[in-house]
């Protein structure tokens, strides 16, 4: 099994930053795709952002120029730095990835248990 711990949510201002991180730990074999997903209250989990082991990155409209993320491949973690924040931005924010736990395994997907943004004045 492969377990995802998210930090790094809190309370912050309209056009503060937040950077949130993930750490994959347990059997990993291998991560490939991780990313952030998000959910607001009333509102279907949606995709924020992806990298993939390459480096190659992928974000949602909504937050294109605001957020960035990263990852360290020798370490399992992936970071999003969220930057101009807003209400729109509140929400629950799960970290996941795609991995395998060995070489014959199949690939799973893992979701972390989430961690709480919230932008308000």
């Amino acid at each position: 099994q492969v377990q995802l711990v998210e930090s790094g949510g809190g309370l912050v201002q309209p056009g503060g930053s937040l950077r949130l991180s993930c750490v994959a730990s347990g059997n990993i074999f291998s991560l490939n795709v991780m990313g952030w997903y998000r959910q607001a209250p009333g509102k279907q989990r949606e995709l924020v952002a992806t990298i993939a082991r390459s480096g190659n990155t992928n974000y949602a409209d909504s937050v294109k120029g605001r957020f960035t993320i990263s990852r360290d491949n020798a370490k399992n973690t992936v970071h999003l730095q969220m930057n101009s924040l807003s209400p729109e931005d509140t929400a629950v924010y799960y970290c996941n990835a795609d991995g395998r736990t060995s070489m014959w395994a199949a690939t799973l997907d893992y979701w972390g248990q989430g961690t709480q943004v919230t932008v308000s004045s």
